[in-house]
């Protein structure tokens, strides 16, 4: 497959995942009560809003394939060795049998950092600086929001209290 066939499928099913979710999927399994007084801690204010952004995201892919020239070169080379994405295959059941492990022991946010940045090295990623920044950043941002401004509890685990 050429970049341009990547972008514009990649797209198209982000845009059908989009519309599943906000016409069929939210309304039919996520309940609300209807006297939530603060609409962002509504169940239905995130799902939502993960729709939005999915669909929004499938029209950018679109329209960059769109804009992309055919040039028929294939995006991934075949790999020399198959047994490699075994081996990958291995490695993310090995981090998600530690993220159950460590998730009561470290707490949410530290086991969050820790797995994001397992993963992303996993799967050699071509940024391992913004890799490294966003596996910190994310999980204290999200922390941050959900306990002080929406007060939800995050578990906390026993070697780092977060306050």
């Amino acid at each position: 497959m050429t970049q341009r066939q990547v972008q514009l499928r990649l797209g198209f099913g982000a845009l059908l995942a989009a519309i599943f979710l906000a016409v069929y999927a939210i309304p039919a399994w996520v309940s609300s009560p209807s006297n939530v007084g603060n609409v962002i801690l509504s169940p239905l204010f995130w799902p939502y809003a993960l729709s939005g952004f999915t669909g929004l995201a499938g029209l950018g892919l679109v329209f960059s394939g769109l804009r992309l020239e055919d040039t028929g070169t294939p995006v991934n080379t075949p790999s020399e060795n198959p047994n490699a994405a075994w081996l990958r295959l291995a490695g993310m059941a090995v981090i998600m049998g530690l993220t159950m492990i460590a998730l009561p022991r470290l707490g949410m946010v530290l086991t969050s950092m820790l797995i994001f940045g397992a993963t992303a090295f996993l799967v050699r990623t071509r940024h391992p600086v913004t890799a490294v920044f966003c596996a910190v950043i994310i999980p204290l941002v999200l922390y941050a929001f959900f306990a002080h401004v929406a007060g939800v509890a995050i578990p906390q685990g026993n070697i780092l209290r977060l306050p």
